[in-house]
């Protein structure tokens, strides 16, 4: 998997070069801010139409992490759709497709900024997860043991910014999952603020590459 392998509070971690976290031992991959049905949003907003293809390349991408780490458990770590509107306007085939990869798995939506709260796509809507020591949430806060999403956090690395794990030995912030999404430059302070002089970023791509946090 090209993965980087490393233990967060007593649980061994799999940073994949899709931006996905996997958790071999509890067999759970959490993903952040898939914004699914970005660019129904946009055109919906200021008319500018973009080509609708990021939530097919996303789910494909999911589902290919799915098929790989035989994941039983998935978390969607907040933002998962751009806003209501999208989430309902989501086409037929991509319902089923959605559906398809819930089919045997325990499946939470965690609520995010973005999110449109409950929506009738399954699985399970909560505020936050706690599996064992770690807590799964959308936006950073002090915690201890916590794992975010929100920033979309990216590295620049050789003149490409490339999006990237941010973590120390207190919390983690995943990279946006989805195909059609910005992203933050990890050494600025609403993403550095969060971690100690030690922090790493883990770097996507065909291979997960550590760097040092500015």
């Amino acid at each position: 998997m090209n993965a980087y392998v490393f233990p967060f509070h007593g649980t061994w971690c799999h940073a994949l070069p899709s931006g996905a976290l996997y958790l071999p031992d509890h067999a759970l991959l959490c993903v952040s801010d898939l914004h699914l049905g970005k660019s129904d949003r946009i055109a919906r907003r200021s008319g500018v139409m973009l080509p609708p293809y990021e939530v097919i390349e996303t789910l494909n991408k999911l589902a290919e992490d799915l098929a790989v780490t035989d994941a039983r458990q998935v978390i969607c770590l907040g933002d998962s759709f751009d806003d209501l509107a999208a989430a309902e306007s989501l086409d037929d085939d991509m319902r089923v497709r959605l559906i398809s990869l819930q089919a045997g798995r325990r499946w939470v939506w965690v609520e995010g900024n973005h999110d449109p709260g409950p929506v009738d796509l399954g699985g399970t809507h909560l505020a936050q997860v706690q599996i064992g020591p770690l807590t799964f949430r959308h936006i950073a806060t002090a915690a201890r043991a916590e794992i975010s999403g929100h920033y979309h956090p990216k590295y620049r690395l050789a003149g490409r910014s490339r999006p990237a794990f941010v973590l120390d030995a207190e919390r983690m912030i995943l990279p946006a999952y989805g195909a059609y999404t910005g992203g933050l430059d990890c050494s600025q302070p609403a993403i550095r603020q969060h971690f100690g002089p030690q922090a790493l970023a883990i770097l996507t791509g065909r291979k997960a590459i550590v760097a040092p946090l500015p």
